[in-house]
């Protein structure tokens, strides 16, 4: 396997001179939860999704509780890239991991064409001290059914939660000691997607993210809660569409 191999999943196969959208998942999410998008928006949108370790296909690796030692690794994958035009999608962790990748980018190649999306997370320099993460795999599993983005019957499942634990014990490290750190300009537009009710991210919050962008800015309100995206996907799919200029008729349902 090349280094880029491992950490990415191509679901669809697109045009060769396909935009290229990189899909980062939430924290305890895997590529998989990118499979229907890249269906929706191939052959126009070449989807690339990431596969943390720790999970799925690489539930024998180690899991990586560092967001700065995450995007390093995504960012060294990602080198040898040809320079067509670039999407990032992150939700909820993902944001701040596509968020970073995103600063690497740019300090090493400044004029690549780079665009973020920010779903479901507050700006990388907000911070919400009175909010404690769960500390105990009771609080996670509880913060899981309370958010809704995992089949509840899942959480009920010992064998399930034994695999799935210790990677959402490492991404929750990974979110709880996130700090953002000053240094350089924005590295990209940015476009926010985000729930009304997300009791992770105000709209407030979500609107924070304009410290972080080059122009254009956009904020997208959606009704829901953290996984709104998961209820308007039509809507969302728009937005990236729409983003990355894909003509109508290169477009599949």
């Amino acid at each position: 396997m090349t280094d880029d191999s491992i950490w990415f999943r191509r679901f669809r196969p697109a045009e060769p001179a396909a935009p290229r959208l990189v899909c980062f998942p939430h924290a305890g999410g895997a590529a998989s939860f990118f499979a229907p998008m890249s269906r929706a928006l191939a052959p126009g949108i070449d989807v690339y999704a990431v596969q943390y370790p720790g999970r799925h296909d690489r539930h024998g690796e180690p899991c990586l509780d560092d967001i700065a030692v995450l995007a390093d690794r995504l960012h060294s994958a990602m080198a040898g890239w040809d320079p067509r035009p670039l999407a990032l999608f992150g939700h909820s962790m993902g944001a701040i991991v596509a968020y970073e990748v995103a600063r690497r980018l740019r300090r090493d190649n400044p004029g690549l064409p780079l665009h973020l999306f920010a779903s479901g997370r507050r700006a990388p320099h907000r911070l919400r001290p009175d909010s404690a993460p769960p500390r105990d795999d009771a609080g996670i599993i509880a913060e899981l059914r309370r958010l809704g983005g995992t089949d509840a019957a899942l959480l009920d499942e010992p064998g399930i939660l034994e695999m799935i634990l210790p990677a959402l014990r490492s991404d929750y490290r990974a979110v709880q000691t996130y700090r953002w750190k000053p240094g350089g300009p924005p590295p990209c537009p940015v476009t926010v997607l985000t729930g009304d009710r997300d009791p992770h991210t105000t709209i407030e919050e979500a609107r924070d993210w304009e410290r972080h962008s080059q122009e254009p800015f956009a904020v997208r309100v959606f009704p829901g809660g953290h996984f709104f995206l998961l209820d308007h996907a039509p809507a969302v799919l728009t937005v990236i569409r729409d983003q990355l200029a894909v003509p109508q008729n290169r477009r599949t349902a």
